[in-house]
């Protein structure tokens, strides 16, 4: 697995070294952070700038780049006995997925499932979540509804975020739960909501409806927890 940033690259070399397996560089490096990287004692490449940007994918790299051992997602038995989890549906953007997975792992979310869709570039998503990945099981589950037949037989109650639920400043949340959010552009549909125990929103102080899924998980989960 290729990844690439000053800012992850960075963070492995301090939390992770024992995942890195290859160092890329394309430009020239002070001297105390060129010994910290060979102190690895992992192979280091020289890359020109046109098989960097090949390799960045024309993505912002910054010049530095590693190969890491490879990364998947966790499977949905190993979060079963979690108090709180996040399930974010048809939710594609991985910037947005990055996001709330650092807002999620900072507000205590025990883990993050991304249903709905059957693949997601793990890789950008190392990168978006700025390593917090590494910190918090990530699960990717095809079918909405089975998740949340899956998550009520283990005891979650199931929170829906919609326009028209309950204040969520005015509820007692379960001890064992589930929030459920859904895309920006299409919301929860009906289906689910249906079978979820709770509806819940964000209640406005002024008319304005349009906040990013990542800053309305955020404001959930704060009050959640």
């Amino acid at each position: 697995m290729i990844i690439y940033g000053k800012q992850i690259f960075l963070y492995i070399l301090d939390k992770y070294p024992s995942l890195v397996e290859e160092i890329f560089l394309s430009k020239e490096i002070d001297k105390k952070l060129f010994s910290k990287i060979s102190s690895l004692k992992k192979p280091i490449v020289k890359l020109d700038a046109k098989k960097a940007q090949a390799m960045a994918r024309g993505g912002n790299h910054q010049g530095f780049f590693m190969r890491i051992k490879e990364l998947g997602f966790s499977e949905f038995q190993s979060v079963k006995k979690s108090a709180f989890v996040v399930v974010l549906q048809a939710v594609t953007d991985v910037g947005n997925i990055g996001a709330i997975i650092r807002s999620a792992y900072a507000l205590g979310v025990d883990a993050i499932i991304i249903s709905g869709v059957k693949s997601l570039a793990i890789e950008a998503l190392v990168r978006s979540s700025s390593g917090a990945i590494f910190e918090m099981p990530v699960v990717l589950y095809a079918d909405t509804l089975s998740l949340l037949n899956e998550l009520k037989q283990s005891g979650f109650t199931t929170y829906a975020a919609t326009m028209d639920g309950e204040d969520i400043r005015e509820l007692e949340f379960m001890r064992k739960k589930a929030l459920i959010m859904g895309s920006e552009g299409k919301g929860l549909p009906s289906r689910i909501i249906d079978r979820c125990d709770r509806k819940i929103a964000i209640k406005m102080q002024r008319e304005f409806d349009s906040l990013n899924v990542g800053v309305a998980t955020a404001i959930i989960c704060d009050r959640m927890r």
